[in-house]
């Protein structure tokens, strides 16, 4: 990821949350295979541990894929022959995360440079994460270490995306749905056609590109741009665009004292 100063979010705390907001990853692995791509990627949504006490250990993501993905069969060819359970590929994996809104920004919302100089062109607005990592793969649904895991996956996932994104939270909103309204024989037969997956973060990084690099009044324009754009993503953007820009403004007066 190309991560200029203007645009990058160092807080990890930030890019963390950024994930718990923004739960759908795409998996991304390079692995050695006699049958199946070496770059593979999947869409899966991820369920974020953060360590119980600081220093003691570094944040995690876990998530479950089909076990016909041809993803996951390159996974477990690349660890035949080591001990069952649970598997840890040799290579790091990326997982990348990305905003819920992003938009193309044209020309014309520079107010400023396009009428003073015309040396404007076209961009994209966005937000994204990327998290570098080691991958432990539980792929047998029979042992304990398996099973035990992928509950409580599907449990925190369901939890997770029922009340925070649907909002379900009980009360005068609705119950969420949990896996224990499934039939427990039906719930079972789906663990043992996926895998789990967790990821030891070991590096995070994320930035959020939103005209934090263009002059004040041409800013103005893109939040008023987006403003008028309407819509969730309209409005959306055009609150980040302003939010980024102050931000990026306090940050150099910061830098002048």
């Amino acid at each position: 990821m190309f991560l200029p100063s203007v645009h990058a979010e160092t807080d990890e705390a930030v890019l963390l949350e950024f994930i718990r907001e923004n739960p759908l990853g795409v998996l991304i692995t390079s692995i050695e295979s006699s049958h199946h791509d070496f770059l593979q990627c999947t869409h899966v949504p991820f369920v974020l541990d953060l360590p119980e006490e600081p220093g003691r250990s570094k944040p995690r993501l876990r998530a479950h894929i089909a076990k016909q993905n041809p993803q996951t069969k390159a996974m477990i060819e690349a660890v035949d022959g080591k001990p069952p359970n649970v598997l840890e590929l040799d290579s790091e994996v990326l997982v990348l995360f990305n905003g819920r809104h992003d938009h193309y920004v044209t020309p014309k919302y520079y107010v400023e440079t396009k009428p003073d100089t015309g040396k404007v062109v076209p961009t994209w607005n966005y937000s994204a994460v990327q998290v570098y990592g080691k991958l432990s793969l539980y792929y047998d649904s029979k042992t304990p270490e398996t099973s035990t895991f992928l509950a409580k996956q599907l449990h925190d996932l369901s939890e997770h995306t029922e009340r925070s994104i649907m909002d379900y939270t009980g009360g005068e909103r609705p119950q969420p749905w949990k896996v224990a309204d499934a039939p427990d024989a039906y719930i079972a037969l789906m663990q043992r056609n996926i895998v789990g997956i967790e990821i030891q973060i070991n590096k995070i990084q994320g930035k959020h590109k939103m005209s934090q690099e263009m002059r004040p009044g041409d800013r103005e324009g893109v939040v008023e741009g987006f403003a008028k754009l309407g819509g969730d993503a309209g409005v959306a953007l055009s609150a980040l665009v302003k939010e980024r820009g102050e931000l990026h403004d306090l940050k150099k007066q910061e830098t002048k004292k």
